[in-house]
């Protein structure tokens, strides 16, 4: 099975782009929205650039860099449930990816 986790994380980053413009913007979530933007479209820029015929210590760097962000963006997503300002399932669906991403790259980082 051919698995295209450079397309999978890209559209990751288009779902939480698209879910994050219906999200009312007021003092609470602003900043969350800001964040959460800025950690889950870096998972995807650093794993194409990971994949852009680096050195085997730079491969390895950019996935512990997937790895990091792909936390941070679990963190801001729990944080903007707490806001009540959004829908739960939806956010439960895009935390489930990312929960997915960050077992993929922790495999991915031991494995190297």
């Amino acid at each position: 099975m051919i698995y295209d986790l450079e397309g999978r994380t890209k559209s990751f980053s288009g779902n939480v782009l698209d879910f994050l413009q219906t999200v009312p913007r007021n003092d609470f979530t602003r900043n969350i929205i800001s964040q959460l933007i800025r950690s889950a479209t870096s998972i995807g820029a650093n794993y194409h650039e990971a994949n852009g015929g680096c050195s085997r210590k730079e491969f390895k760097n950019r996935i512990s860099i997937c790895l990091r962000e792909t936390k941070e963006t679990k963190y801001w997503i729990e944080l903007l449930a707490k806001c009540k300002a959004v829908e739960l399932a939806v956010l439960r669906k895009i935390w489930k990816e990312a929960d997915e991403f960050s077992l993929i790259f922790g495999q991915i980082y031991s494995s190297l």
